[in-house]
């Protein structure tokens, strides 16, 4: 029986903004202003998609209308439509402020059929929040995702049982959960377009093409295998935050304050839950949307805003030593994992060790441990604003309001 839901709120962002000002209703509106964060239906309709450039957004669409934001709305009016879900049943798995996984088995006897406990919830959030949203009823949960966005906008799709592949192989390889622009690409170049063409393909042609892990998952979930169960709570295993900046040349001078932004939001978050970790890994999107990782071990476990930034530019500079054609950049992402419980400071003795000024427990490093809690003691008692470093809050571009971060990042 299908009794999995997956429901997805419409152009989240952009909806409320219309639901907020009446005025903004049928129109091409986007959130943002020098970077689109977010583009209603009609705005994209024209093209226009987040991560844009606003100067190449309005040339797309002359007509297109920007708000800045209304970011408490955004997570009051999120927090409301994952919440109906939980008046059908316990089993809510959310992934994002405006999408949550549900599992509706064990409360048909009360509210009836998965189908019609679907068209309950969505019937409850455009009456109550005035929000559109789609839902996807399947046996798995990839299924039911790919069958909401199929249902979009605003409606609903439930996958029979008896027919599951004939619904999922006719679709775009693109619906699937992990394919993104370049993946979506390298399967072209082998003629895979479709979801039944890459079932079709032997996983050990795709584990050549995109990697063993990879290739491995996307078999799987082509023959819809996918033994994943709701899962209510978890704790993260990283912890990590990117920032779309346009097209921008591949410079120190465009790179290293948003590394150091974005090092300020990931390292606040890990100290927060007295986290460390010993892995920092850089992504970097190039302006063809080709995009390049880098990653680092570290010998100790790191929090410290200064080490994660120092870090994190090193491998970038690795990147584009790697690539130097490239000379153009849309995208900086950090992301630390190998995730461990911050232990009590260990001091070391000063031994001269190339990376002492790293080393947690090393006296650069422990200045920089202690620097970075009392930032964090402000903040806490007067709010974000109240303090902040100066290589961030002087050089950093601040085209993605950091409310909007916050909204975005997903993990921990």
């Amino acid at each position: 029986m299908a009794t999995i839901l997956h429901a997805d709120l419409d152009a989240f962002y952009a909806s409320v903004e219309q639901l907020l000002d009446p005025s903004l209703r049928d129109k091409p509106i986007a959130v943002g202003g020098g970077v689109v964060l977010a583009a209603s239906y009609e705005a994209k309709a024209f093209g226009v998609y987040g991560g844009m450039p606003g100067r190449r957004a309005r040339e797309l669409c002359p007509g297109l209308v920007f708000v800045s934001g209304h970011f408490d709305e955004y997570q009051r009016l999120g927090d409301a439509a994952i919440g109906v879900l939980g008046d059908y049943t316990p089993l809510v798995e959310r992934i994002s402020i405006d999408e949550a996984f549900a599992d509706v088995a064990g409360c048909t006897h009360l509210f009836g059929p998965p189908d019609e406990i679907a068209r309950t919830i969505r019937c409850r959030v455009r009456e109550e929040l005035g929000l559109p949203i789609s839902l996807g009823v399947a046996r798995t949960k990839h299924l039911a995702k790919i069958a909401s966005q199929v249902a979009k906008p605003d409606g609903l799709v439930v996958v029979d049982p008896n027919s599951e592949l004939d619904f999922l192989h006719g679709l775009p390889v693109e619906l699937m959960w992990g394919v993104g622009p370049v993946t979506k690409a390298r399967l072209a170049e082998k003629g895979v377009t479709t979801i039944g063409q890459l079932a079709e393909t032997s996983a050990r042609s795709l584990e050549r093409l995109l990697g063993r892990a990879v290739g491995g998952k996307l078999a799987a979930l082509a023959w819809n295998r996918d033994p994943r169960p709701i899962t209510t709570r978890r704790r993260a295993r990283s912890a990590g935050a990117q920032s779309a900046i346009g097209r921008k040349p591949a410079t120190s001078f465009v790179y290293r304050p948003t590394l150091r932004h974005l090092a300020d939001r990931i390292g606040g978050r890990l100290r927060a839950k007295d986290r460390c970790g010993r892995t920092v890994t850089v992504r970097v999107r190039f302006a063809d949307l080709r995009a390049v990782t880098r990653s680092v071990t570290l010998p100790a476990p790191i929090s410290a805003t200064a080490i994660l930034a120092e870090v994190a530019e090193e491998l970038v500079c690795t990147a584009l030593r790697d690539h130097p054609a490239e000379e153009t950049i849309s995208l900086l992402a950090i992301s630390v994992s190998q995730l461990e419980t911050q232990a009590d400071l260990q001091l070391e003795l000063p031994l001269g060790l190339a990376d002492e000024k790293r080393r947690p427990g090393a006296g650069r490093g422990a200045a920089r441990w202690m620097a970075d809690r009392a930032v964090d003691a402000i903040r806490n008692r007067f709010g974000r604003e109240a303090v902040g470093y100066g290589s961030v809050v002087f050089n950093a571009s601040g085209s993605v309001p950091d409310d909007f971060r916050e909204l975005a990042e997903k993990d921990l």
